[in-house]
């Protein structure tokens, strides 16, 4: 026995449409990696992952802060103020941005002047991705920029004192300073709650791993103990059968 089936035209539409949807979706992912960039003008020879060395032999004039307590380190470059700097190797550029961690490039962010050759962001974004050879489906970022989330990196782009910027982020140095910080935190809550517990709480040994030294007694380190390097121990007998000696500034 046949049987007569009606075929729904909703059906046929929605089908069409999701596939339509999964293929746009697909189309628009951007699946490079940090190692795939090329080296691009915009990029104006730096290279996400160079040292501070490799920076300094690039832009002479650089000079870099403090290291922080999670690694990282920033500097600017003002080709646009700066008279030492040989503004022919930065063109239509008023400054460069660069962000390290463990002595590593992880955030570059150009901005340029009003004499640069594109000053409307879509125009932008068309040469960045030609230039970067990335895909040109980006997405609105914040109020008025855009951005590109590819494999494991981030590009942004926005408009700055009438002119267009560009930012590139290594999204798992980004991480990696995240996972830090709420070590940090986590390190402090355990001894902001031993301290306010119940009648004798025990106190937490504060202990840094590369020094292999421990503060005690209300003891604090001449200086912050990177995030990577702090461990606790519950008493000073733990510490010091983990081979730990009491720091010199606490005897």
């Amino acid at each position: 026995m046949h049987r007569n089936y009606i075929v729904n035209p909703f059906h046929i539409y929605s089908a069409a449409l999701l596939l339509l949807l999964t293929c746009t979706v697909s189309s628009a992912q951007c699946t490079q990696k940090l190692s795939d960039l090329p080296a691009a003008p915009e990029l104006l020879g730096f290279r996400m992952g160079m040292t501070k060395e490799e920076i300094h032999a690039l832009v002479p004039q650089t000079q870099f802060g403090r290291t922080d307590d999670f690694g990282v380190s920033k500097t600017t470059i003002n080709p646009y103020f700066d008279t030492r700097i040989d503004k022919t190797r930065f063109p239509n550029v008023r400054s460069v941005s660069l962000d390290l961690m463990d002595n590593r490039l992880i955030s570059f962010w150009v901005g340029y002047d009003e004499t640069y050759k594109v000053q409307n962001l879509d125009q932008f974004v068309k040469v960045v991705s030609q230039s970067l050879r990335v895909s040109e489906s980006w997405s609105s970022w914040k109020s008025r920029g855009q951005q590109l989330r590819c494999s494991d990196f981030q590009l942004i782009v926005t408009t700055v004192a009438g002119g267009p910027s560009l930012r590139i982020v290594d999204v798992g140095a980004e991480d990696t300073i995240a996972a830090r910080r709420q070590a940090k935190e986590d390190a402090a809550t355990e001894v902001g709650t031993a301290e306010t517990g119940n009648d004798n709480p025990p106190t937490l040994i504060i202990a840094d791993k590369q020094a292999k030294t421990y503060y005690a007694n209300g003891c604090e380190p001449a200086k912050a103990i990177p995030t990577q390097n702090i461990i606790t121990f519950k008493t000073v007998e733990e510490a010091e059968k983990a081979g730990f000696k009491l720091a010199q500034n606490c005897h």
